[in-house]
């Protein structure tokens, strides 16, 4: 693993974050990501990333302190593994996940868990890349989404309860958001401003506690979506997928 860096307090402030290397509107959230990482460092946060300018990492943390709509006992959770661009084909993927399972059971894990989908999808796990590498479905909510797992002892995590709802009580657009992701900020920013421009009622909700993400009534990754009181999506939104969703 010599040609891949992991963040530590030391470097945060200074190495690249992969998924927002070049575009200047998302600096704002680069600088948000920055300090959470800070923050969950200590609590075994593994943010692990490629020693170049390109978007190849891989991020982890125990499942206890993952901030997902996800229980289980003595898990890791993925919530992103990105090989983009020129580096696809070179291995890039398959090295960080086994870097993954190795620090897992370095630490005495029962497993790793991801949320992925039935087909591929945006922001979400490739399932059957995973799949590739071992991960088997341990549980599923409608929508095609599910929970996928790498057990070492027989053991499996599963959705927390709330997630099966899918519902809240509120037609209008809602969304829930964390502030790991660094694309988020300017979503934010996009999404009041067509809302605000069309008439739309709209309400934020900013998941700001592990505890708080594990009691969210739909499945969650940073970013979750209800119109009319139903789930929609885990997609970030654009003026034109806001369009789309909204039927203006």
């Amino acid at each position: 693993m010599s040609n891949y860096i992991t963040l530590q307090a030391d470097n945060i402030p200074t190495e690249h974050l992969c998924c927002a290397i070049s575009d200047k509107k998302h600096q704002a959230g680069v600088n948000v990501k920055r300090a959470w990482l800070l923050e969950r460092i200590p609590e075994g946060h593994v943010f692990r990333k490629l020693n170049e300018k390109g978007k190849v990492f891989i991020e982890y943390a125990p499942l206890e302190t993952a901030w997902v709509p996800v229980a289980g006992n003595n898990y890791m959770y993925i919530y992103c593994l990105w090989v983009a661009g020129q580096y696809k084909g070179h291995g890039h993927g398959k090295a960080l996940l086994e870097s993954c399972v190795d620090d897992a059971k370095k630490r005495g894990k029962s497993g790793i868990c991801v949320i992925s989908r039935d087909k591929k999808s945006p922001f979400l796990s490739d399932k059957k890349f995973m799949q590739k590498h071992g991960f088997k479905t341990v549980d599923t909510i409608s929508g095609g989404y599910e929970l996928l797992a790498l057990s070492f002892d027989g053991t499996t995590p599963g959705f927390t309860d709330s997630v099966k709802k899918q519902r809240i009580d509120c037609d209008d657009l809602t969304i829930y958001y964390g502030l790991q992701c660094p694309y988020i900020p300017n979503c934010i920013e996009q999404v009041e401003a067509f809302c605000k421009a069309n008439n739309i009622p709209l309400k934020l909700i900013c998941v700001d506690t592990p505890e708080s993400a594990k009691s969210l009534p739909c499945v969650f990754n940073n970013w979750a979506v209800f119109y009319k009181g139903a789930f929609q999506t885990v997609h970030l939104l654009n003026e034109g997928a806001l369009k789309k969703l909204l039927a203006v």
